[in-house]
């Protein structure tokens, strides 16, 4: 679905700065999920499954491509 405006940006971006970019847009989604986790009060078990379920997603919407 995604996938042709990410190959799209990373052919415009360049790999390096596409990369560096899709790894902090990551990492500001694990930390958005890690803290919902913790004011819900749910366990780190479920949360590592939440982010799984994120990067699974990402992968079947071409995000990850």
């Amino acid at each position: 679905m995604f996938a042709p405006v990410v190959i799209t940006l990373r052919n415009i971006m360049g790999s390096r700065e596409f990369n560096k970019v899709r790894g902090q847009a990551i990492k500001l989604h694990s930390q958005v999920i890690t803290r919902a986790c913790k004011r819900f009060g749910i366990d780190r078990t479920v949360r590592q499954n939440l982010i799984r379920k994120a990067r699974d997603n990402g992968k079947v919407l071409g995000l990850l491509a």
